[in-house]
């Protein structure tokens, strides 16, 4: 015979168990939620053999206000849902404050809040998740909502919804198939499309695509030089200058702020090598950029999250001279002044080469990745498509009116 509660006679199991199955939705108030926010995703994706668990220090200090240069110009609430004690989703809702002051034509603007970081067991978790970033982006005087965006636009924007067959690369997101479903039936239109192409680097380029190169190579006006990581903080401030300039127009677009830029140099300056970054020079004048890192997720992805007790010693010899199938371009800029000239793809043509020789011979790969691109960028699409390069992953962000 069952226990009866004494003051209401209802079922004492009965009411426990509608107890253990309630969601709450809670803000992240401590450094126990916010490891509990990290945790999730590798329960989540722990059967998904093309998820890359991150570094477990690396994904804290994304979320960290004093490790994150982004949090400087970021108003920042992340939550996690629970059902009795086990966490079962996350998200952040963030408004980024320079994003606000960006032109609307060009995707944020005055009253533009975001979400992302979105993780869930299932769609019910989701919305409620949603629902609790959406009632803060209110509260803070946001009319529109954009998502996923985790949590800069410069970190892991969209939500993949082609390309699942395969790991993503370094600084590129990976996502469950049904979050597709779970955005589109709470409301949200897809707005932008960033996509990603993949190229056999061993192969040599069309003809056509040769004789330009030829031809820049013959121009005593161009030159196309390797950076100096000895020279680190000046050859960054080159880049930076140039790609405030290529890409101030472009949708999303907001400009790197210095804290950001520190952290970003400290980040990735140890897999900053040479011969896979180049400067483009006219008579003189640094006009152009390409930015090619080996796929650090290929190194990682066996670590399972943590460098202990071994991983990084294996870190740190793999960056010592790392052997990679897969080389990613995450950035690419010429100055807009060019942008309409055929000398914009010639540029852009004589780095890619220059880089791909380098990628073979160097560091073993067969592989290289570009992107994210945006869909309207016929530019850089164009010059994808003239080296043969095909469509491997899409990434959608989505809006909606709150």
């Amino acid at each position: 015979m069952r226990r009866k509660c004494s003051l209401a006679m209802i079922d004492c199991a009965g009411y426990f168990r509608f107890m253990s199955d309630t969601l709450r939705i809670t803000p992240v108030t401590s450094k126990r939620d916010r490891k509990a926010f990290v945790d999730l995703p590798f329960r989540l994706y722990r059967d998904d053999r093309n998820w890359v668990p991150p570094l477990k220090g690396e994904a804290l200090g994304l979320i960290t206000p004093e490790k994150n240069g982004w949090y400087s110009h970021a108003d920042v609430q992340l939550f996690l849902a629970r059902r009795g004690d086990r966490v079962v989703g996350r998200i952040s809702a963030h408004i980024d404050t320079l994003a606000l002051t960006m032109p609307a034509a060009q995707g944020f603007g005055p009253g533009v809040g975001q979400w992302g970081l979105m993780d869930a067991e299932d769609e019910a978790v989701f919305t409620a998740l949603l629902a609790a970033a959406e009632d803060w982006l209110r509260a803070k005087g946001m009319t529109r909502a954009l998502g996923p965006i985790s949590q800069s636009i410069w970190e892991e924007p969209g939500l993949l919804v082609e390309g699942y067959d395969h790991p993503p690369t370094i600084m590129m997101g990976h996502a469950k198939p049904d979050y597709r479903g779970w955005i589109e039936r709470a409301g949200y239109s897809p707005v932008k499309q960033l996509i990603t192409y993949d190229l056999d680097i061993t192969q040599e380029f069309p003809k056509l695509v040769k004789r330009i190169i030829k031809s820049g190579e013959a121009n005593p006006s161009i030159v196309i030089r390797e950076v100096d990581k000895r020279k680190f903080e000046q050859e960054a401030a080159i880049i930076l200058d140039i790609l405030n300039d290529a890409w101030s127009d472009n949708w999303g677009f907001v400009p790197l702020t210095p804290p950001e830029i520190k952290d970003v140099g400290v980040k990735l300056k140890p897999i900053v090598f040479n011969d896979l970054i180049r400067i483009a020079e006219l008579d003189g004048k640094p006009v152009a950029f390409m930015i090619t890192l080996p796929d650090l997720n290929e190194a990682i992805k066996p670590l399972n999250g943590s460098l202990l007790p071994f991983g990084w010693a294996k870190l740190l010899l793999w960056l010592r001279k790392p052997k990679v199938r897969t080389m990613r371009v995450p950035l690419m800029g010429v100055r807009k002044e060019l942008q309409s000239s055929r000398l914009a793809s010639q540029l852009a043509f004589m780095m890619i080469e220059a880089i791909r020789k380098a990628s073979v011979e160097h560091y073993g790969a067969s592989r290289g990745e570009i992107g994210w691109v945006l869909d309207d960028n016929q530019g850089m699409n164009s010059i994808a498509t003239a080296i043969e390069s095909k469509v491997n992953k899409v990434y959608q962000v989505y809006e909606r009116a709150l």
